[in-house]
């Protein structure tokens, strides 16, 4: 099997703290339980990275609003956002931990992920 490794692949998990990173990519798609679209961000700096999921939920809408506002993109009530605008943009984040149950298998399972986003 040949594996191709692409610019970024060799970097390591952001450690837990403060950094400032740059969006350096947007993935899109839908949870895998219960169909909701959410896209993935990868947070980027020389030390490392984290990938990030932000759902379209009426849960998940304040932190996909505060994102695009800390990375100076305003948001309008009746607009679309296009999260192609947020590749290239740097930020500040907290990466941190989260555990939760999964759904699925009722086993515990613990995500590094980023919050708090900061304008950097």
């Amino acid at each position: 099997m040949k594996i191709a490794v692409e610019k970024g692949q060799d970097k390591p998990l952001l450690a837990d703290g403060h950094h400032s990173v740059t969006i350096t990519h947007i993935d899109e798609g839908t949870s895998e339980n219960k169909g909701v679209p959410f896209f993935a961000a990868r947070f980027e700096n020389e030390d490392g990275y984290v990938s990030h999921r932000f759902y379209q939920s009426q849960a998940g809408m304040a932190s996909i609003v505060g994102l695009f506002e800390q990375a100076g993109i305003t948001v309008e009530e009746g607009k679309e956002l296009d999260t192609k605008q947020l590749i290239g943009k740097q930020v500040d984040i907290e990466v941190g931990e989260r555990s939760y149950t999964d759904p699925e298998t009722g086993n515990e399972r613990t995500l590094k992920q980023a919050m708090n986003f900061l304008v950097s």
